[in-house]
């Protein structure tokens, strides 16, 4: 819902920030559980140069909402001539309104705008629909959907044991216990946006042809017009760990200024991106640092990994030992950046899933299933898949 009064969540003085609450992050690096936003659908179509029609992107987000992830980018409603692959946006829009895959748990479904345009082009393609999110909606419990075959047997299978370094862990592995799925629900799905801007002025002017703080106004009218429809909005910052015209040393209190301008506006989250794939360990931390003084609080946080030099998981660990608890990913690896030339794709959702899962954190995602749509979409893609925990996984399957 709606904020009923608009309180600044960040407060400034002249030259610095001053905290008007106290940031909160824990010590424990493997506790709880962590969000997974797949971003495969938009983030990682949008800079593929075979065209995938509608019916494969409908299939691609009807498999997903079958693993058990609750956050799903699904389209963009930027200009065609820009993103070609993002066309028929507002087509997936309609049918994912009226017609809603399957899934275990409610799923929010969010749709870049870059402009204000977009957006409204985004409520004329809803028409009536209301898509305000429901404060009493509840957060489903982060247990993964179960197989066909598990579905079958009445007792759930044990987690395989992590004593044998080689043995590879079952699509339940990282839950404390083994526990039925939820049924089936679409009535609490929601739709959000997210709105970008830079850390960087020549890459805001090579990717939306203003500056910084150009890009923050027009950000403004866009929350703004969304939360007088009670829309959930998430903000990207790209190029916080390293920018192909500016090179890799981003001012972490440059990011730090801009994600708290966002916050002030009204956004409810800001994943900070390495869109370059450029971060590295030292560097992720004294960025998470900068935020933390800046009095950034985690959970207004989410941190969104490329893996152009193999860092991604190494930053998402980072984040994790910060307190972070939501990341981005795409199925399969896909992803890259038309404005940053020889970026890479995202984190792949498989690996990262393994990854937290082998670290004891829960998601809620069944990786088995995950890392078969990986090997499907790719092969439709006709590219290589950039998944290496997810080939492992079914070569295991496929013995």
């Amino acid at each position: 819902m709606a904020r009923s009064s608009f309180v600044p969540r960040l407060a400034r003085t002249v030259g610095q920030l001053r905290i008007n609450r106290r940031f909160s992050t824990t010590s424990c690096l493997f506790a709880g559980e962590v969000r997974i936003v797949e971003v495969g659908p938009r983030d990682g179509l949008q800079n593929e140069k075979k065209s995938m029609s509608l019916e494969t992107k409908l299939e691609l987000i009807r498999r997903l909402a079958q693993t058990g992830v609750r956050d799903i980018e699904a389209g963009s409603f930027v200009a065609p001539k820009w993103v070609p692959q993002m066309a028929n946006s507002a087509d997936v829009l309609n049918h994912l309104l009226g017609h809603p895959p399957s899934a275990p748990y409610p799923i929010t479904y969010n749709y870049l705008v870059p402009n204000l345009k977009g957006l409204q082009n985004l409520l004329r393609t809803a028409d009536d629909v209301d898509l305000s999110q429901p404060s009493d909606h509840p957060k489903a419990p982060l247990t993964p959907p179960a197989s066909p075959e598990e579905q079958q047997e009445a007792e759930p299978a044990p987690i395989t044991s992590t004593d044998d370094p080689n043995e590879m862990p079952s699509d339940t592995s990282g839950l404390n216990e083994p526990v039925k799925p939820a049924s089936s629900s679409t009535l609490g799905n929601q739709t959000e946006i997210s709105i970008f801007t830079a850390a960087t002025e020549a890459f805001s002017k090579a990717n939306t042809n203003c500056s910084v703080a150009e890009s923050l106004e027009r950000c403004k009218e866009i929350v703004a017009l969304a939360k007088s429809h009670e829309i959930r909005v998430r903000g990207y910052v790209s190029v916080a760990l390293g920018c192909p015209y500016e090179g890799p040393d981003v001012a972490p209190s440059r990011v730090a200024e801009v994600t708290a301008s966002l916050l002030e506006m009204g956004v409810d989250e800001v994943s900070v991106a390495d869109t370059t794939g450029m971060g590295t360990a030292p560097r992720t931390r004294n960025l998470l640092n900068a935020l933390s003084a800046a009095g950034i609080a985690n959970q207004d946080l989410a941190l969104h990994f490329h893996d152009t030099f193999g860092q991604a998981l190494v930053n998402v660990v980072v984040g994790l030992e910060h307190g972070i608890r939501t990341f981005d990913s795409s199925v399969g690896g896909l992803g890259g950046c038309p404005y940053s030339k020889g970026a890479t794709g995202n984190v792949a959702t498989e690996d990262l899933v393994y990854c937290l899962h082998s670290l004891g954190a829960t998601t809620g995602i069944n990786v088995e299933k995950m890392a078969e749509i990986g090997a499907w979409i790719t092969s439709e893609l006709g590219r290589e898949n950039d998944s290496r925990a997810g080939k492992a996984l079914l070569a295991r399957l496929r013995t």
